[in-house]
């Protein structure tokens, strides 16, 4: 089941005298996941790598490691453990010794798979958005089923007859609430399913 990160995480870890601090954190897009990096990467470290996933989505770098050596291998350690929506920086301070394209690769994605294996972690729920229009009469009712249905409302719009509704809730619910919301309203507002984030 994929998963991601509640809050902040990092570890420390030395190799031969090299010193590796991996810092991971939740970010839900590419601005968050590069804000985070600029917060932590330190400018006196030998090197600030980093990878971040957000679903489909991915990028790594390895800033002057040999190619492949440091960005790959932390976003091995993310995709390894199934984490999505998250962003992982190991800098390294170098101490003397060299360690080899295979001694890199088992220090930064040992110190990425570490961080995170140590952090908060939450499951991520798959999640369908659906929009609809409640009558006035259905409003107080629907808003009182949300927790019940796992739901979140993320939108309601109030017009003349009643509100333009948008509701998250859990993919494997959604035919389930599709169904209530018919029943409520006799079929007479068509429901849209609109993807979610």
């Amino acid at each position: 089941m994929t998963q991601t990160l509640l809050s902040p995480a990092y570890l420390d870890l030395t190799v031969k005298k090299s010193l590796f601090r991996a810092q991971a954190a939740p970010a839900s897009g590419e601005e968050e996941a590069m804000a985070f990096f600029e917060s932590v990467r330190d400018p006196e470290a030998t090197h600030n790598c980093w990878a971040w996933r957000i679903g489909a989505r991915y990028r790594s770098f390895d800033d002057g490691e040999p190619g492949g050596t440091a960005g790959r291998p932390i976003l091995q350690a993310i995709e390894m453990q199934d984490f999505d929506r998250v962003m992982v920086v190991v800098t390294r301070w170098f101490g003397g010794v060299k360690l080899g394209a295979g001694g890199l690769v088992r220090a930064y994605g040992g110190a990425a798979a570490s961080c995170l294996r140590q952090g908060e972690i939450a499951t991520l729920v798959p999640m369908n958005v659906l929009k609809w229009h409640c009558p006035f009469a259905l409003l107080a009712l629907v808003q009182a089923r949300l927790a019940g249905w796992e739901a979140q409302q993320l939108r309601c719009d109030f017009d003349a007859e009643g509100a333009e509704m948008e509701i998250a809730v859990p993919e494997g619910r959604r035919d389930e609430v599709m169904g209530e919301l018919r029943d409520l309203t006799r079929g007479q507002a068509p429901i849209t399913v609109l993807d979610a984030d």
